[in-house]
């Protein structure tokens, strides 16, 4: 069983025909408990399809929209970091998520070895800070994600 209702905004992840990775946002449809399958509706495709691993999908929020990007010099080019943000917003509208106030931190402050907080920002009166960093077993990937941190709490 799911914890989806009818008409919740999911995101699906998997592999393209290319290999790459594919996600796509949709939304949640039914569930069938006979058979394990649900139905989604996914943005770029007006009918309906039948899935039967529901482990791809999850809920869009703040913190589940993420870019992984191929190319270690996103973070060490500050010119290149500063870009960072810009494409997580447009991630984060395209799985239709509504940023109510972004503040860009220039080219990103270092706050661990192995990442940069870009930006601090608002949706739904919840504070978020948005960050880069390289993937431990890939150092040549860049994940680019929002989360609360206690410290930054209201």
């Amino acid at each position: 069983m799911t914890d989806f209702a009818p008409g919740d905004r999911i995101r699906m992840r998997s592999l393209g025909d290319d290999g790459l990775p594919l996600i796509r946002y949709g939304f949640f449809g039914s569930h069938c408990l006979e058979n394990g399958t649900i139905t989604v509706m996914f943005d770029d495709d007006v009918s309906t399809q039948t899935l039967s691993d529901i482990s791809l999908v999850e809920s869009v929020s703040v913190t589940s929209v993420e870019l992984e990007l191929h190319g270690g010099d996103l973070l060490s080019e500050p010119t290149l970091r500063q870009g960072l943000a810009h494409l997580w917003r447009a991630e984060a509208e395209h799985a239709g998520l509504e940023i109510d106030a972004i503040h860009l931190i220039g080219s990103g402050l270092r706050d661990s070895s192995d990442g940069y907080v870009l930006a601090e920002l608002t949706t739904g009166a919840q504070h978020y800070v948005l960050r880069a960093i390289c993937e431990p077993n890939q150092p040549d990937m860049v994940i680019v994600r929002a989360e609360r941190p206690n410290r930054w709490d209201h």
